[in-house]
């Protein structure tokens, strides 16, 4: 899901000498034919620029992972009004893979498929190895037990559906909650719709250029059937084409965006018609609100509307830079990190969250925190702690795990892909 963005510059028009030619005086005897004039020599064209990034996009792919973490820690909802991240993030792959379908379709999708499943495979080996140590018995569990139990152990795989995880694990006394299972597979659902909609684009960018508009607007119509209870589909099967219809939408996007379409649309009005879309989604959200308020994850059409305006008006003044301008540019070597692991970060940020409360923890047996009022200080700030002290940790996973993605893309596996070279320059990007 971290690749590269290419702008390109066209080939400068070559430019061409001609020798001058002495014209012969007129006189009575005939002049001799003028020597043929060579062929001009065509002058070297100066270097194209190399295709690189579009650090735009990098910037909000960036954001996304990082409200991602933040939502996922403080719970707060309004995040998902401020940021949609997730439909950000679809729209981007989404660009990504309408401009990688240039080549053969089955070739794509190994490739996509091949770098998701190796990073997946290691978050796999150590979020089942502590589920089983804690006790959890996946052929005796009373949601998926028996046969059907172990077969849909395969998702820790190929996530084509939902993994099976313990929703209570432990003791509540534990060093983790009980619910620490839950939290650490939760984020596990962008796979799979990540992979379905991999698997379904080739027959998506048929239909979007074939006809456009009915395919960008299907999948906001598919989310009022399935996502207002008008046709309810029970199960992970349920959750699945839910997921599909409400993100589908960004996805389409990311091929109108990579193929000139929102280009093409006179600003005002794709930002008059976003914004309609927008404010349709928050009304219908004013009148269905879960039980975390307004929470859009709780709330299928009111994400799939805001979501979908909310890019709209991100790509229509979608700038391409090539370096990140202005006070910017202090981030990029941050934004290089995030964009090179993003696979690795979204898959591990949860745990990492859980894990930073026994570290924590550990605060209260100092000796100066022997006092109520020491207790007390800690109490009021400890989520503030938990959040100085993910990111450490998500930096020491990238360190120990990041570059499984690289092996998974074929590269030579790097520590710290910040984009910079072991001697201190910039890389530029590729």
């Amino acid at each position: 899901m971290t690749h590269g963005y290419t702008t390109g510059t066209p080939d400068p028009t070559p430019s061409y000498g001609f020798p001058q030619q002495r014209v012969a005086e007129p006189g009575p005897v005939p002049t001799p034919a003028p020597a043929p004039v060579p062929e001009p020599a065509e002058a070297p064209a100066p270097a194209a620029k190399k295709p690189g990034r579009d650090r735009y996009l990098d910037l909000l792919r960036s954001l996304a992972l990082v409200r991602v973490v933040v939502y996922h820690l403080f719970g707060w909802a309004w995040l998902t009004v401020l940021f949609p991240s997730m439909g950000v993030m679809f729209a981007l792959a989404g660009s990504l893979m309408a401009r990688s379908l240039k080549r053969p379709a089955v070739s794509v999708i190994k490739s996509r498929v091949r770098r998701l499943l190796p990073p997946l495979w290691a978050f796999s080996v150590v979020a089942l190895a502590l589920m089983l140590a804690g006790g959890w018995n996946p052929v005796k569990d009373p949601d998926n037990g028996g046969t059907w139990g172990l077969v849909k152990l395969l998702d820790y795989i190929v996530p084509v559906g939902a993994p099976p995880f313990p929703w209570h694990i432990g003791s509540k006394s534990g060093l983790l909650e009980d619910t620490w299972a839950v939290q650490a597979a939760g984020p596990l659902w962008y796979l799979r719709a990540y992979l379905w909609f991999v698997i379904a684009s080739p027959l998506l960018l048929w239909a979007f250029r074939r006809f456009p508009w009915p395919t960008l607007l299907a999948p906001l119509g598919l989310t009022v059937i399935v996502g207002t209870g008008f046709v309810t589909i029970p199960g992970e099967t349920g959750n699945a084409v839910t997921d599909f219809a409400v993100y589908g939408g960004c996805w389409v996007l990311g091929f109108a965006h990579h193929d000139g379409l929102l280009a093409k649309i006179p600003r005002y009005v794709a930002i008059s018609v976003a914004t309609l879309i927008m404010a349709f989604g928050l009304w219908w959200a004013s009148g269905h609100l879960g039980p975390d308020g307004w929470d859009l994850n709780d709330i299928p059409l009111a994400q799939a509307c805001w979501s979908f305006g909310f890019v709209v008006i991100l790509l229509q003044y979608s700038p391409s830079w090539q370096e990140l301008p202005g006070r910017l540019a202090r981030w990029d070597k941050l934004i290089t990190l995030s964009n090179n692991r993003a696979v690795t970060i979204y898959l591990w940020h949860n745990m990492l969250i859980m894990a930073t409360v026994p570290i924590i923890d550990q605060a209260y047996n100092l000796p100066f925190m022997q006092s109520d009022r020491a207790v007390a200080a800690l109490d009021s700030s400890y989520m503030l702690w938990m959040f100085f002290l993910v990111w450490p940790l998500i930096g020491l996973t990238i360190m120990a795990f990041g570059w499984i993605e690289d092996i998974a893309a074929k590269r030579s596996p790097r520590l710290w892909p910040n984009g910079v070279k072991r001697g201190g320059g910039r890389r530029k990007a590729a």
